[in-house]
């Protein structure tokens, strides 16, 4: 069992709170990476670390796992469960193109697209058979927001049986306090928690 970070994630006040994570310790032969919701609308709504560093990060990783011929799924919200829910989900009108992904991401031919609307990213849109029909074995996930989107579609991969791993500094989410949760108490749960530079090192040592 990995021992606990020496230093609480909510005494950090920016994106340099990753110090405190534990390194994975692995990746599968077939990983594939799942961006989650870096699309327009994401980009002016207030966050708990510099939104720029973690869509840097996450880029950073859909170049890695493209260089090495690893699925990319690049996911995007398009609507809502209708449930009823006690918290007003009406954000006014948006615009036209909320939906779009975020040109740094680089979006490829060779790209999986995921449109969902639910918070996870399993659900509904066959990205299950998509990532067993290749063979995938093991997901890292990032995006936003960490306690919503990214949580969600982690813990789904962990019930499907994939192996999963957080990139921690690849993800924030509206409060500090809800990104501290998820990465606290709920991702040693379902997988590895690990940095950017983390998950391109173990990339980089298969290569070896």
């Amino acid at each position: 069992m990995r021992s606990e970070p020496q230093v609480s994630l909510r005494q950090q006040s920016n994106i340099e709170f990753v110090e405190a994570v534990m390194a994975a310790t692995q990746l599968d032969p077939r990983t594939a990476l799942i961006v989650v919701d870096l699309q327009k609308i994401v980009a002016s709504m207030p966050s708990a670390h510099p939104f720029a560093e973690v869509l840097k990060n996450a880029s950073r990783l859909a170049d890695a796992f493209r260089q090495r011929d690893l699925p990319v799924i690049l996911v995007n919200v398009v609507g809502m469960a209708p449930g009823r829910t006690e918290q007003s989900r009406s954000g006014g009108d948006l615009p036209p193109d909320w939906s779009e992904l975020l040109p740094n991401l680089n979006q490829q031919p060779q790209d999986h697209l995921v449109s969902k609307k639910t918070w996870g990213a399993f659900t509904n849109t066959g990205l299950e058979d998509y990532l067993k029909s290749a063979g995938i074995t093991h997901v890292v996930v990032c995006g936003v927001a960490t306690s919503v989107g990214v949580e969600s579609t982690a813990r789904q991969a962990h019930e499907l049986g994939f192996n999963v791993t957080l990139a921690v500094d690849a993800m924030t989410d509206l409060g500090a306090e809800a990104h501290a949760n998820s990465v606290e108490r709920i991702f040693p749960k379902l997988g590895e928690t690990a940095t950017t530079q983390d998950i391109i090192d173990l990339l980089s040592t298969r290569d070896a």
